[in-house]
């Protein structure tokens, strides 16, 4: 019997950065035909090994063996000559072209630009795939499922052998995500290696034949997936044992903290809710469902068409973030934490205090004791990985070390309303408890909390009431001992409407 040759070869991978070992000998093959997961703890050195593979990073040791070629690095050039293809958690699309023209975008057609060639190739992916996606509509007018679908289609078209799919579920629907499992399936079954990065366990067992963990940059085990069961990953991601998925709360519920009666603006019409003192309200839909939408309208980082917002009972009139956070206690964790939650190209302790920069100012002046005491309490208190807080630039941590400056950024503002929009999105189990852990604190310190989360497991466990919008608007309110996932899908998808 001939030995199964592997598409991708890591032997002895590292890579070290100023003050941390990224990658420290690792070395996992990949074959032809399989989904092979990546797993690991935020900063477990999962995209640094990716990077490795694409030529985004030239490792400081071992070697890549592809094709029958072995190289010490490889460039991104390198990397797409051998069928790699790599498709991120933010889309690298040209939202301003078709489709179709991001699908051959690079690529010769002829003499002359070929829309009809173009259209033809992205149809004929389209149908193999099975998917209604018109080849001329703009990349900016397509849902997030179907960009997915687009920067898939556009790998395909340079028949890639290797696929690595990085978080590729973070922005789908439920119905997008089984889109995309379709296809990836009839990829593994065309001999594509397919590599997939992704926190949520259930995707793993659901989809991969193989997982690999990673911890602390060092290669743990690789497990064939129906071998293997939730508590064993867990344990080889984090090194312990993890008794519970969210760990419990002993929160007095209070007065109404916040109040909406009618709240209109940012496309969404009519929403009217109330949010308590110790309690975790959990706010549930569909994508686009305006979720988002109505929390930037609260936070004043959208504009109010009509409606009233009231705070411990009392009108508030919010024109601005500024307002929200200083005059009246509220903050929000925003949904996209690289755009909308930090400063990247900045540090730490300088995105941790930027919302308090005038109270701890004077004529002009930071109070360098008061921003160095300030960053370093919610530092510690986020358990923030880096070497360095007043040197570590934000761009440089994991996914989850980005969140915890994000929230450390809100909570420095001693906010009382405290709205997490997809609180652990792209994050892994220990950082998702140790979110949940703050979140608890929060409530039982007597603050109101709001959680805005597409993960049905995460709105179960860690609501005491639920809200859910449906089609732009309210579709309705369920108590806990009224929780079932079948009744939030059902209110989300028909807007909440009865006979």
């Amino acid at each position: 019997m001939t030995e199964k040759v592997p598409a991708l070869s890591l032997k002895g991978i590292r890579k070290v950065f100023p003050g941390v070992v990224a990658l420290d000998n690792v070395s996992i093959d990949f074959y032809p035909g399989e989904v092979h997961a990546l797993i690991g703890e935020n900063g477990a050195g999962k995209s640094t090994f990716i990077k490795a593979i694409t030529g985004a990073h030239a490792p400081d040791g071992g070697t890549i063996t592809v094709d029958g070629e072995t190289y010490t690095a490889m460039t991104p050039a390198l990397s797409r000559q051998h069928g790699i293809e790599c498709i991120y958690q933010e889309f690298n699309l040209i939202d301003v072209l078709s489709a179709a023209e991001n699908i051959c975008y690079g690529e010769k057609l002829g003499r002359f630009v070929n829309q009809r060639k173009m259209n033809e190739i992205a149809k004929k992916i389209f149908d193999d795939f099975g998917v209604d996606i018109n080849p001329s509509t703009l990349v900016r007018d397509l849902t997030p499922g179907h960009m997915q679908i687009v920067e898939i289609a556009k790998a395909v078209s340079k028949n890639c052998k290797i696929l690595i799919l990085d978080e590729p579920t973070a922005p789908l629907s439920v119905a997008e995500v089984e889109i995309l499992f379709k296809i990836v399936n009839q990829l593994r079954d065309k001999g594509v290696a397919i590599i997939f990065i992704s926190h949520r366990l259930d995707e793993v067992f659901e989809l991969t034949d193989r997982v690999s963990i990673l911890r602390d940059g060092v290669y743990i085990t690789t497990l064939m997936t129906k071998e293997t069961n939730r508590a064993e990953l867990i344990k080889y991601m984090v090194g312990r044992e993890m008794t519970a998925t969210f760990p419990p709360r002993n929160a007095q519920i209070g007065d109404v903290a916040l109040e909406l009666k009618y709240l209109t603006g940012n496309k969404v019409k009519n929403i009217s809710f109330k949010a308590h003192h110790g309690e975790v309200l959990g706010v549930s839909g569909l994508v686009g469902a305006g979720r988002t939408e109505i929390m930037k309208v609260v936070f004043g980082a959208e504009k109010k068409q009509w409606g009233e917002v009231y705070v411990n009972g009392k009108k508030a009139d919010i024109h601005s973030p500024k307002d929200a956070m200083h005059k009246y206690g509220i903050c929000l964790i925003p949904e996209d934490r690289k755009r909308e939650g930090c400063f990247l190209m900045e540090t730490i302790s300088w995105n941790i205090v930027y919302n308090v920069l005038g109270k701890i100012s004077h004529a002009g002046f930071v109070n360098k004791k008061k921003e160095r005491e300030i960053a370093e309490f919610y530092g510690k208190a986020m358990r923030i990985k880096a070497p360095n807080l007043d040197k570590t630039k934000v761009m440089t941590l994991s996914g989850g070390n980005q969140q915890k400056v994000v929230v450390g950024k809100a909570l420095a503002t001693q906010s009382d309303i405290i709205i997490f929009d997809e609180p652990t999105r792209g994050i892994d189990v220990g950082a998702k408890y140790e979110i949940y852990e703050l979140m608890n604190q929060m409530a039982e310190e007597g603050k109101c909390v709001i959680m805005v989360t597409s993960d049905m497991e995460e709105l179960l466990g860690m609501s005491d009431r639920i809200v859910v919008f449906g089609e732009r608007c309210l579709a309705g309110e369920l108590t806990k001992d009224q929780f079932s996932q079948e009744t939030i899908l059902d209110m989300a998808s028909t807007g909440g409407a009865t006979e």
